[in-house]
């Protein structure tokens, strides 16, 4: 497994980190998620990403229980804050953040967090605000370092502007994939003059990438898109997309590896990319994604690729 730090931080995560959103605490069951857990360490992966919304704290409760027993310092533990938790409970106000995060910490059964994630930008709290009390979490103790989610530009160099150095954003968590590549203009150049790596979701594109999906057929039950996560992945369910997916088969074949590990190592090897977030429901699907992280693929391979996608790129 590859290691990378994290912007200007100092932390050091595995360049896979492992996602909880659908999956842990609420779309499966507890053993599968125990077992997925332990297969991530077992390859390497430090780096586990949450958030308080995700099953309205079901995720954050089902790892704090699971990581109790491993020692706080064999991982990296990274939660947001900023969707509605009740009908009053949502956003970047001081009063949320300070609520928020002994919350989260409670579920998680820690005394911190490394990273603390601004889920979204609030447009409904001055930014000097949110600035000031994501500074105080950071200077409490309670956060190692603070990131972001889907901010624009103008937003991030905003709050650069307003947060002390030694407080400052280190992290971005933008959607970024083969045929998802909107962070390339302007969010991954602005974060790498400043010191932010990018933590990326969805690098196989609500799991189209894997390959596993084939134009004018039924999705297999079981999958996302057979179930009830099929409004998210209507943007990928294309013919001319699944087609194009089809098409990199042979350029995997040629890399020995699988379509999922070959969209993984062409996000993993972009520039200012620090780690990219996997969901898993089986072991042996966290240990496919996993072994992307060493894989050493021709870069004219990965061009291969992105010029397959190019006609389909979504954004």
């Amino acid at each position: 497994m590859q290691y990378r730090q994290l912007g200007d931080s100092g932390i050091e995560v595995s360049a896979i980190c492992l996602g909880s959103w659908l999956t842990y605490g609420v779309g499966v069951d507890d053993s599968a998620g125990r077992a997925c857990v332990d297969a991530a360490f077992d390859a390497g992966i430090n780096f586990i990403d949450t958030s308080n919304v995700y099953g309205r704290g079901a995720a954050e409760s089902f790892l704090g229980d699971v990581l109790k027993a491993r020692p706080r310092d064999s991982y990296v533990l990274a939660t947001k804050l900023f969707f509605p938790m009740s009908d009053s409970d949502r956003g970047l106000s001081r009063a949320q953040i300070e609520k928020q995060i002994d919350a989260s910490l409670t579920r998680l059964q820690t005394d911190y967090v490394d990273l603390y994630q601004c889920h979204r930008y609030d447009p409904d709290t001055p930014l000097e605000e949110t600035m000031a009390a994501l500074s105080d979490v950071v200077r409490s103790g309670k956060a190692r370092a603070i990131g972001f989610s889907e901010w624009s530009p103008e937003q991030i160099e905003a709050a650069l502007a307003l947060a002390p150095p030694h407080v400052k954003f280190v992290s971005s968590q933008p959607q970024y994939s083969l045929i998802y590549r909107r962070a390339e203009a302007k969010v991954i150049p602005v974060s790498m003059a400043n010191g932010i790596g990018q933590i990326v979701w969805s690098p196989l594109a609500m799991g189209v990438l894997s390959g596993k999906y084939t134009p004018g057929a039924t999705p297999p039950a079981g999958t996302r898109a057979a179930g009830d996560d099929a409004a998210f992945m209507k943007l990928y369910m294309t013919d001319p997309v699944l087609e194009a997916v089809q098409r990199l088969r042979p350029v995997a074949d040629k890399a020995d590896c699988s379509v999922a590990q070959l969209a993984i190592g062409w996000v993993l090897a972009q520039p200012g990319i620090t780690s990219a977030i996997v969901g898993a429901s089986r072991p042996e699907q966290l240990r496919e994604t996993a072994a992307a992280a060493d894989l050493d693929i021709d870069p004219a391979l990965l061009a291969e690729a992105a010029a397959i996608l190019e006609g389909v790129r979504v954004s």
